[in-house]
């Protein structure tokens, strides 16, 4: 024991070194089982021809008016789905549904992101018959989000104007994760210091292969950019699953009583699937 210099008493034996390592060892767990489900996840959505987005970003950078825009683009060219995930309410949920996507709210019990058996969950009480696009908006939260694979094809994160373009040194794994940076509210830029240049650098420097798109979800300013991105991997997404083409039949027996399970899993933690 000793006192540190705020004249606080610090246990110092080797029992409490212990302890602090048992806890890292499992948080080490918790990622791995994640993954592993995430893993599987994706391939069986890979299997049944569905992209999954997962959407991040702070409250408020944009994440629902994207979305809405987003859908109203390519709502003639694929059938779309989301999942509305948040602590509480169904705000989102009710602005998506009425731009004509299948929607389903889901309420996270105050945990602060999705992992990939919250998603299972929701993709199953979201219904996949006939989607081939699906996004999920993810807790508002750049932190947390960033170390939880959900199985998704593509992760997509939204930098608002307003936060500021020193996000990237303060959250570097959310910025070095994501395959695309989506740059909202260019259209409020000249009230704001933001420096689109440096933000740019500073993404290069963690993640160089991410794509990055100014935009503003409200004018549509540069929105062009961010379909033709999204509409190419889902192109890509599409001719790599052709080339591994299952028969319907197939299909359906690698999906009897596997993941999408409603009978294994009981009851989910979705609220009310709308249309």
């Amino acid at each position: 024991m000793k006192v540190g210099a705020e004249g606080l008493v610090m246990e110092t034996n080797s029992r409490e070194f212990d302890r602090a390592f048992e806890i890292l060892e499992i948080r080490e767990q918790v990622i791995a089982d994640n993954d592993a489900v995430a893993a599987q996840l994706r391939e069986e959505l890979k299997r049944r021809g569905i992209f999954l987005v997962n959407l991040m970003a702070s409250p408020g950078a944009g994440k629902t008016s994207l979305l809405v825009r987003t859908i109203k683009a390519l709502g003639n060219r694929y059938r779309i789905g989301v999942m509305e995930a948040d602590v509480d309410s169904d705000v989102d949920a009710r602005i998506v549904s009425e731009a004509g996507a299948r929607v389903i709210q889901l309420h996270t019990g105050g945990s602060c992101h999705m992992d990939a058996d919250m998603t299972r969950r929701g993709l199953n009480g979201l219904g996949l018959e006939d989607l081939e696009l699906i996004f999920l908006e993810n807790i508002g939260n750049l932190v947390c989000p960033a170390e939880f694979d959900v199985g998704a094809g593509a992760r997509v994160m939204i930098l608002s104007v307003p936060e500021g373009d020193d996000k990237p040194l303060k959250y570097p794994l959310m910025f070095s994760v994501s395959d695309c940076l989506l740059i909202n509210k260019m259209d409020v830029s000249p009230a704001f210091d933001f420096d689109l240049a440096r933000c740019r650098e500073r993404v290069t420097d963690l993640n160089p292969q991410a794509a990055f798109y100014p935009l503003s979800a409200k004018t549509g300013e540069g929105f062009e950019a961010w379909i033709d991105w999204l509409t190419g991997q889902l192109e890509v997404f599409r001719s790599q699953r052709e080339e591994n083409r299952f028969s319907r039949a197939e299909e359906d027996a690698l999906f009897a009583g596997r993941i999408f399970s409603s009978e294994a899993d009981g009851e989910t933690a979705c609220q009310g699937g709308c249309r």
